[in-house]
């Protein structure tokens, strides 16, 4: 985890995974790289969460795999769900439901899915494509941090790679091109004034 900057009550935070995808962010905004990973990124985020002042909104800018051909670009996902969470399962031991989807303020955007599995083969990634648009590590388990902590949340993914073969070797290519494509959105959409 790395905080760079001074969380205040009247800006967002900006929430990365790692500094390839932050590396042409130009921002006064406080920036956390939590690392990758539902652990890490849940833990960073709370702990950060967990001290005064908060921030007045996050805004994860990231990378994620296309589940569908076709999708690319950035977008602002409208609701996230945990796909390596057996939920169902959990909820017939136990009587209650973990890892239920959550909805983002922008409801109309596509939904991510997230796991700690990079999603590298076909026959998985056509299983979560009938679920979501998109996959990453870490969404979900900053949802649920920024909601436990009453902190509205946008989530915002720029597709590196077609999830599935070749995924990992394709994300170490396109990461620099999808940070700037990040540093644009979060230019021209996140207020930087403190």
């Amino acid at each position: 985890m790395e905080l760079m900057g001074q969380i205040t009550a009247d800006r967002p935070l900006l929430v990365l995974a790692v500094k390839e995808e932050a590396q042409f962010l130009d921002t006064t905004l406080p920036v956390l790289l939590t690392g990758m990973g539902k652990v890490n990124a849940a833990t960073a985020l709370a702990t950060v969460l967990g001290r005064d002042p908060l921030p007045s909104g996050i805004v994860n800018l990231g990378t994620a795999g296309a589940l569908r051909p076709g999708w690319t670009g950035t977008h602002v996902v409208g609701t996230v769900i945990q796909h390596d969470l057996d939920g169902e399962l959990l909820a017939t031991l136990t009587g209650e439901m973990y890892g239920a989807p959550l909805s983002l303020p922008d409801a109309d955007g596509p939904t991510l899915a997230t796991g700690d599995a990079f999603i590298s083969d076909e026959s998985a990634r056509a299983r979560l494509a009938e679920r979501a648009a998109l996959v990453d590590m870490e969404g979900y388990a900053l949802a649920t941090a920024a909601h436990l902590a009453g902190v509205p949340l946008r989530i915002v993914k720029h597709v590196s790679d077609e999830a599935g073969e070749g995924a990992a070797r394709s994300w170490r290519e396109s990461v620099a091109d999808c940070a700037r494509a990040l540093a644009d959105w979060a230019a021209r959409h996140v207020p930087h004034h403190s």
